[in-house]
């Protein structure tokens, strides 16, 4: 979830091809699937968290950087923006820009032959949502939190994403109630969360308290099957077993 003050807090949202198997035409995140490559060496091309400290944070026994480093190469090939770099050049950052357009395997071997390094403690995790069982393809998803990178503008691919705008949290959520701006149920739970700050200083500032992740917890008052989060009326006393998400922020 990339945020900016513009000048009210903001989130950049892309919206998925039809063409996708899964969450057609729905407005998202930018994001994607951990691939192999992320959990290579990348010593060389990032700083601010090594592999423990990410293991440690996602309760993993090793390779939680890999995460990290999805999150920068998705977003870097759905949305053009290069997370955790400061004071780089903007004809390296367009250069790897361009290469994971084209390669999205590229993205460390560019981030080298660019010079750049990303700073992976300005990307923080906040939630995980694992989709129930019962259907044949199941998803455990991350949320990770960073703020939009100064001077660098969002650009999508065309490709997986067929369009991107930059929205308050609240107007994507009403406008999802008028039918008119499609969300899968957890980019809504997440949006929710969003929707309770007023800045990207005051987001950040709960997101690096790293506090315990809380259960998403559901009231389904004759099917109503209304999703309550942390802190609101109904949630001391709502189904805590029905809905698998946990919320850091």
């Amino acid at each position: 979830m990339i945020v900016g003050d513009r000048p009210e807090l903001e989130v950049l949202m892309v919206q998925r091809t039809s063409r996708a198997v899964f969450g057609a035409n729905a407005w998202v995140f930018p994001g994607g699937r951990v691939d192999a490559d992320d959990a290579g060496d990348v010593d060389h091309v990032v700083h601010g968290l090594t592999d423990a400290e990410c293991s440690t944070m996602l309760e993993v026994e090793r390779q939680g950087r890999a995460w990290w480093l999805a999150g920068v190469r998705e977003t870097l090939e759905e949305a053009g923006l290069l997370l955790g770099v400061s004071d780089a050049r903007s004809s390296a950052i367009e250069r790897t820009r361009s290469d994971v357009h084209a390669d999205a395997g590229a993205l460390v071997e560019s981030l080298a032959l660019n010079g750049l390094s990303v700073d992976l403690s300005s990307i923080s995790e906040v939630g995980r949502f694992i989709t129930p069982l019962g259907p044949r393809r199941r998803f455990d998803t991350r949320f990770f939190l960073s703020a939009a990178p100064a001077d660098q503008v969002a650009k999508h691919d065309e490709e997986e994403v067929v369009q991107h705008c930059w929205i308050r949290p609240s107007d994507a959520i009403e406008a999802f109630r008028r039918d008119e701006f499609p969300l899968m149920s957890v980019t809504h739970r997440m949006l929710a969360c969003l929707d309770r700050y007023s800045s990207v200083a005051q987001v950040w500032a709960a997101a690096s308290e790293r506090r315990e992740p809380q259960r998403v917890r559901v009231n389904d008052p004759e099917g109503a099957y209304e999703v309550v989060l942390p802190g609101e009326p109904g949630y001391e006393t709502a189904d805590l077993e029905v809905e698998h998400g946990w919320i850091r922020i």
